[in-house]
């Protein structure tokens, strides 16, 4: 199984793309979800992405990804609806029928809408910045941040944490492929799950702990303390970044279309 955030090798039309160009896109797709009111709009996003992903065969990922997608969107439809409450009700959470506490908790258009259009904008937000760190190699990543005059020392935290996510992922499943080779069982379910979590964190945070020291110890050996600035490995612009760069003013211009006309 393919670790989360972590770089997939290939040779589509993504991975050939300039860092700067997917960079560029990034910041503006996070934009557009963020001031977009138009639930059709973001659909529109979302349809487009994972037409990206399958063209390049990255798509088996988002798949993976879809249980923990749904539950994001049931938890922030939850919320929206139990606490906005403008429009007409549709419903109740808690059915009319149950004893004493029926009728409960409704669920108006308002507060459902306003529920789906938040989970679906963290929901491109999520899979743009997943398929830009599934195509973009880590040098690529490091070369774009710098084109952008951004601080060698927040480049550094930034790729060291994309770097820890599919390593703590590792050592967790090897610590409970470890524990279930000396028999423990703590049981089925999400009680069993729960039970599960304590021998697992405490030895994956120990871990953590002392690779942070190996990682410091690196650093001072490269010299990373002597502030010298980082050279740049430019890569020239392509076509295809020209052909990114259309696509990308069309979903612009088809942003601001939408936004008139409301």
């Amino acid at each position: 199984m393919t670790e989360i955030l972590q770089y997939i090798p290939g040779n589509s039309l993504l991975h050939r793309l300039h860092p700067v160009t997917k960079l560029v896109a990034v910041l503006v797709i996070v934009s557009l979800c963020v001031f977009s009111p138009n639930l059709v709009f973001l659909l529109l996003l979302l349809v487009a992405i994972f037409l990206i992903a399958a063209a390049c065969r990255l798509h088996h990922e988002f798949i993976r990804q879809l249980p923990f997608l749904g539950l994001l969107i049931i938890i922030l439809v939850i919320i929206t609806v139990c606490t906005v409450t403008s429009g007409p009700v549709i419903g109740h959470l808690i059915p009319m029928a149950v004893p004493v506490i029926g009728g409960a908790f409704p669920i108006t258009t308002g507060g459902l809408m306003l529920g789906l259009l938040l989970s679906f904008r963290f929901i491109v937000m999520i899979l743009t910045f997943q398929l830009f760190i599934f195509s973009t190699k880590p040098s690529e990543l490091v070369s774009g941040l710098l084109i952008f005059r951004m601080p060698v020392d927040y480049v550094l935290m930034f790729l060291i944490t994309i770097r820890f996510i599919p390593s703590l992922q590792m050592e967790g499943r090897r610590i409970h492929e470890a524990q279930l080779s000396r028999g423990y069982n703590p049981g089925t379910g999400i009680k069993g799950k729960i039970k599960s979590l304590k021998p697992i964190l405490i030895p994956l945070v120990a871990n953590s702990l002392a690779k942070t020291q190996v990682i410091g110890l690196t650093l001072d050996m490269r010299g990373y303390r002597t502030k010298n600035r980082l050279l740049v490995h430019k890569e020239p612009y392509t076509r295809y970044d020209l052909v990114a760069g259309c696509c990308l003013a069309l979903v612009v211009i088809g942003f601001v279309y939408q936004f008139l006309m409301m």
